[in-house]
């Protein structure tokens, strides 16, 4: 038997790394980032499913070429593969691998197959890099049984939080529903479709493909739910806000018991992705093993959950990984065998033990093991999965049938054809279906081992096909019972009668009957659903309609409270939105700022009362929007209206106001202002610049682009709301807020900024003439060229330094400004394109290429 010793890696090698932390830290996405930073590596997963994640994602960083794929089921594994995506049993034991992962490690204490991440855990390491990711309940067995252990603890992203029991029709949408056994499941998914339209389903006991259709289905918005059992919780990425437990406790093979607030964690952890928030409670009224109303949270299980605190692992279960093959007793006996270390325990005995023994009580069958050879391939034989799920005694009989033919070479091609044949067939109920496909992977397991097959890759892609048809009937009877079905039974409880049928709307806009739904609200107007049977269409929009107006009256009253409220409403496109709806359209009035409401005409069916307390609250609201973010505009309107401004103060301000805070310093009639105009000009908030007149406030981008939405109505905005444009972009159209520099715009304040760092430069100068420094204009972005566009129109002009004679050397000299009042239009300047022989810093850029 061999003895225990930590890995050669762990005494003198790179340490081996732990990261540790609850669900959704980034673990998984980490170790695929290492991976790929490696030349070779191996990542071990818990799921075939997850290993096929993992595998699609590494094949469109590496290319399909040089990813392998290695289960028990499926290998897909290319001539130079050199990074391998497999389930922890198929992990290669290469010392040659740069880097190599363990994911889920806690898993080492699972008492089925904890002792195959044990050994994993404890002996298979990277030639450059180890990682072992798991929750954080690992960490003293990690630090006790390998050395020289690194651990980092990872954050969850998101916060998790407890919401309590909810009744199965008030959960809500995007949830999974959690149960720990196949009838409930069906039970959930049943009730689900009669109260929401549908649910998907996830189970172990599925196929991965169907397992894969299933949550496809979810991802995709086809339907809001998810029914699943404890097969979620080992790092399927779903987009789920809410997990609800249908129970918290199952049958582990041994005993009904309680889940393990680790186990709870794992599982409600599943809600909320990356940064988004999730909840987790569970279903009221479902009686059960936990409680007579229902199951129910403990506090401490709750605190710990939400605080990711789980008591720690003592121990991992172990068994000998390199038994001998001398003769069945004694392979039995190392299997049996005591751990070497105190922090591991004997793991229970697996099925695969348990076929061993039952086998080698039988004379005539162990008679037929002899040598250690044959002992060695008896023992591949017993390790053969259980994919039916039938237990050890029923298992045995299969496993002895398949000795009979494999102790004397491979099974004929013909042999495994017929047997796989007669599990193709895709008719049945789903439990027929799931029967067949667990036969079909026991099939697609055995065709995997090299030495067992005759014509083996031609088998493996036959299993394969008939597991995938299998997989799509299978999907096709869980869609069709759960999902497209519709029942009428509370329409015809009204006897035709729409006003006996109570109607509300859910807080999503759906109209529901009895909380069955029957359409739904696109702003005030109802829609029937499209599932709805024809014969019954007629009665649902009668309910619909017998029940809208006080419907109606209420969602009015909501819509008016939220216009008090900053995130109430939205402009967009011309017009007021409300949950993504229009509510009210905008049109032009006297001025920009003034513009007026009409209601939509999906508001056409309110109370006479109703409508103009709307279109009151719209027009506070739109006056409050206004005053925040275009305030500055609404105090230059105001002082235009001033009889103290002036005729000349007055047009300079309507034109600022027109603008949008922005007026070309030669278009504002600026050289008519007395002081005391300039003064009130300042205290208003306007900035006189070298070629622009503006108001900073405006042009942050949230103002600027609701300017220009209400320019847009008066069909004179100059180009689309500017949303975080960078100072400088390059446009043949400045944007609002900016001017032309050459073939580039920059916004008016950064263009003054630079105008005033050159009129510094300039009082600062001993000499009639000096250099100017572009460094400040390419960190904005702008080119030398547009840079030299913008000096030419505020006055500057370049003087360029005689070329060096023929024989002299040296840098050339940079060119040199000077500046006078300019006396034409700076506009056309700045706009025209400057001319090759003269530009101002054409030679110095060229100087710089």
């Amino acid at each position: 038997m061999a003895s225990f010793k930590p890995s050669r890696a762990d005494r003198s090698g790179p340490p081996v790394k732990a990261v540790l932390g609850p669900t959704n830290t980034g673990k998984t996405h980490l170790a695929i980032e290492r991976l790929c930073a490696h030349s070779s590596g191996a990542i071990g997963f818990p799921l075939r499913l997850l290993a096929r994640e993992v595998y699609d994602r590494v094949c469109k960083i590496k290319g399909e070429a040089n990813v392998a794929l290695i289960t028990g089921e499926e290998r897909i594994e290319p001539p130079n593969a050199r990074w391998h995506l497999c389930t922890v049993e198929a992990m290669p034991s290469r010392p040659d691998l740069a880097f190599v992962a363990l994911d889920e490690a806690q898993l080492a204490a699972d008492p089925e197959r904890g002792h195959v991440f044990t050994d994993r855990l404890l002996h298979t390491r990277g030639r450059e890099e180890t990682m072992l990711l798991g929750s954080a309940t690992i960490e003293p067995m990690v630090k006790a049984l390998v050395p020289n252990v690194e651990v980092v603890s990872r954050p969850r992203f998101s916060t998790l939080s407890h919401v309590g029991a909810k009744k199965l029709s008030r959960i809500p949408p995007r949830s999974a529903i959690v149960a720990f056994s196949a009838e409930q499941v069906y039970a959930m998914a049943e009730m689900l479709r009669r109260f929401r339209g549908g649910a998907a389903v996830v189970m172990g006991a599925l196929s991965p493909q169907t397992r894969n259709a299933q949550v496809a289905m979810y991802q995709a918005g086809e339907v809001d739910y998810l029914v699943a059992t404890d097969a979620i919780g080992m790092g399927l990425n779903l987009d789920v806000s809410h997990v609800a437990f249908a129970g918290l406790s199952k049958y582990d093979g041994h005993r009904h018991r309680r889940l393990t607030t680790a186990e709870m964690a794992q599982i409600a952890g599943r809600a909320g992705r990356h940064h988004k928030d999730g909840t987790f409670g569970t279903l009221a009224g479902m009686g059960g093993h936990d409680s007579g109303s229902g199951p129910e949270f403990a506090d401490e299980e709750v605190y710990a959950i939400e605080e990711h605190r789980f008591p720690p692992l003592t121990r991992l279960f172990w068994r000998e990984a390199e038994p001998r093959f001398d003769s069945l007793q004694t392979l039995i006996e190392d299997l049996e065998s005591p751990p070497p270390q105190p922090e591991l325990a004997a793991a229970p005995q697996a099925i695969d033990l348990a076929v061993l023994k039952r086998l080698a009580e039988e004379p005539d069958l162990a008679g037929t093991v002899r040598g250690r050879a044959s002992v060695q391939r008896f023992w591949q034989v017993c390790s053969l999965p259980d994919f039916r799920q039938q237990g050890s005694e029923t298992h045995s009989r299969f496993v002895a049938r398949l000795w009979q033919d494999l102790r004397h070479g491979y099974l004929g091609a013909d042999y495994v054809a017929q047997a796989i044949a007669q599990q193709d067939n895709p008719s049945g109920d789903i439990d027929t279906l799931q029967g067949r496909i667990a036969a079909v992977r026991s099939w697609a397991y055995i065709t995997q081992r090299p030495d067992w097959v005759l014509a083996r890759e031609e088998m493996a892609a036959r299993a394969r096909a008939v597991e995938t048809r299998l997989s799509d009937a299978l999907h096709a009877r869980l869609t069709e019972r759960f999902v497209n079905r519709r029942t009428t039974v509370l329409m015809r409880k009204a006897g035709g009668d729409a006003s006996l049928l109570p109607v509300r709307i859910s807080e999503a806009g759906a109209v529901l009957v009895d909380d069955e739904p029957i359409g739904h609200l696109e702003g005030f107007r109802f829609v029937v659903d499209p599932l709805a049977r024809a014969a019954d269409r007629k009665l649902l929009l009668a309910a619909a309609e017998r029940h809208l107006p006080g419907l109606l009256s209420t969602r009015a009253e909501a819509l008016i409270a939220d216009a008090g409220e900053p995130a109430g409403l939205a402009i967009e496109r011309g017009a007021l939105i409300w949950n993504g709806l229009a509510v009210a359209r905008l049109e032009p009035g006297r001025s920009v700022l003034e513009p007026r409401l009409r209601l939509d005409a999906t508001l056409g069916l309110l109370s006479a009362r109703l409508r103009p307390q709307l279109v009151s609250s719209f027009e506070g609201w739109l006056s409050k929007r206004l005053g925040a973010d275009l305030g500055p505009l609404v105090r230059l309107a105001e002082a235009a209206r001033a009889a103290e401004s002036g005729p000349d103060l007055r047009a300079l301000l309507l034109k600022l106001v027109a603008g949008g805070g922005v007026l070309a310093r030669e278009e504002s009639g600026l050289e008519r202002l007395d002081g005391r105009q300039r003064d009130a000009l300042r205290r208003l908030g306007v900035r006189i610049g070298a070629l622009d007149l503006f108001v900073p406030a405006v042009l942050k981008s949230g103002p600027l682009a609701l300017w220009c939405r209400l320019a847009e109505l008066r069909g004179d905005a100059p180009l689309s709301p500017p949303t975080n444009l960078p100072p400088v972009v390059t446009a043949k159209t400045p944007p609002a807020g900016y001017r032309r520099a050459g073939g580039q715009a920059i916004r008016v304040d950064m263009a003054e900024k630079l105008l005033q760092a050159a009129h510094r430069c300039r009082i600062g100068a001993a000499a009639k003439r000096y250099p100017l420094d572009p460094a400040l204009a390419r960190s904005m972005g702008l080119a030398t060229a547009g840079y030299a566009a913008l000096l030419r129109a505020a006055g500057f002009r370049v003087h360029m330094a005689r070329a060096l004679a023929e024989a002299a050397h040296g840098p050339p000299a940079p060119p040199l400004w000077d500046w006078r009042p300019p006396r034409s239009a700076p506009a056309q300047a700045a706009s025209a394109p400057l001319p090759p022989p003269t530009g101002a810093f054409a030679a110095l850029a060229e100087l710089i290429r």
